[in-house]
């Protein structure tokens, strides 16, 4: 009998995250099964990667909702675990996996990138069975909280992952010689986004004017665009905004899902947002030089930055010789995913005697 495996994602990223180690787990054999929300582009990439996959309904906005929400989203996911009966389920810190697994006694790993996710950490941490998290995450989570030398865009933009398509700048109308900026507006409705904001509707505005006077302007928006941005709102397909982010001079937006992807594609990328830059990740890859964080009240101090950036020729070229140091202390995190789970649990012992993870155990 093949070992089963359900990943659970109530996030697009997510899809990314998980995305190389479902066709490597499945490629040896092993019977794989996304469990999704239907939240944003979710469902879209799922089905454009041919991910088999079962929708546990609409991911509602707010906090209140999704506190209201969880018992039913709690025993939909119990009746779905029932049926499937996976040897083993991965989550980004779900709370329906963890309390699930638990009571199935199925065991759960999951990741985490967020330090400020406290409510939802305080519901999950303590069921989840491996915690696995970057060498950059700065808090501890206690018991089978191990770390590996990477991050989680890593699963996914890693050389050894991801090679751009130029045909998107063909797409966008834009030319092979030409400047061009991509702007990102987040909703500020996550749990992690609680009590915390961006950029001003005066702050986008004076952005996008005066970033179109050195580049070719794209919006990506969570929610709707004023008149007088709307314009500006980019139209690609999900699955290829990598490339549009890869071959952009600049990203600059509120998401730090979108810096960090940026930084890690040689993309000079800002991110304004007023807890971004308290992230572990955020500050490693800052170390290197490759992204930029900035207070909401500094947001004028962003603009300046990005305008001497578009201003440079040599901008890319800077960043990626920036980006090759960092992609050389790093792993394939995909890489380290499938290994992790093909050995588990031999692989929690393997971690405890060597201490944070090394890339010799997976080369």
């Amino acid at each position: 009998m093949p070992k089963k495996i359900l990943f659970d994602i109530g996030h697009p990223k997510q899809v990314h995250q998980f995305k190389y180690t479902y066709w490597e787990l499945e490629r040896r054999g092993w019977d794989c099964l996304f469990i999704a929300k239907n939240k944003d582009i979710t469902i879209d990439l799922l089905e454009k990667y041919n991910l088999e996959y079962i929708s546990l309904g609409k991911n509602r906005n707010g906090i209140f909702n999704k506190i209201f929400d969880l018992p039913q989203f709690e025993y939909d996911f119990y009746k779905i675990v029932i049926n499937y009966t996976p040897d083993i389920i991965v989550s980004r810190f779900s709370a329906h996996s963890a309390h699930i697994a638990r009571l199935l006694n199925i065991p759960h790993i999951g990741f985490t990138d967020t330090e400020n996710a406290t409510l939802l950490d305080s519901i999950t941490v303590p069921f989840v069975n491996v915690k696995l998290t970057a060498k950059s995450y700065m808090k501890s989570l206690g018991i089978n909280h191990y770390r590996y030398d990477g991050n989680i865009e890593l699963a996914y933009l890693h050389p050894n992952r991801y090679r751009p398509n130029h045909s998107i700048l063909e797409r966008m109308g834009v030319r092979k010689d030409e400047k061009y900026a991509i702007i990102r507006f987040v909703s500020w409705k996550a749990y992690h986004d609680i009590g915390e904001n961006g950029f001003s509707l005066d702050d986008k505005i004076n952005i996008v004017k005066t970033l179109s006077k050195y580049a070719k302007i794209f919006i990506s928006s969570e929610n709707g665009l004023p008149v007088e941005l709307s314009k500006y709102k980019i139209s690609i397909p999900p699955e290829s905004m990598h490339d549009a982010l890869n071959y952009a001079s600049l990203y600059i937006g509120e998401s730090p899902t979108m810096t960090s992807e940026s930084g890690i594609l040689g993309t000079p990328a800002i991110c304004v947002s007023s807890w971004a830059g308290k992230c572990g990740n955020f500050r490693e890859l800052s170390s290197y030089d490759l992204l930029k964080c900035f207070q909401p009240e500094n947001s004028y101090s962003a603009l300046r930055m990005a305008v001497n950036i578009l201003k440079n020729d040599d901008a890319k070229v800077e960043w990626n010789i920036k980006r090759a140091q960092f992609l050389a202390d790093k792993i394939d995190v995909s890489s380290y995913m499938v290994w992790f789970i093909t050995n588990f649990p031999e692989s929690i012992k393997i971690q405890q005697k060597n201490g944070n993870y090394v890339k010799e155990l997976i080369s």
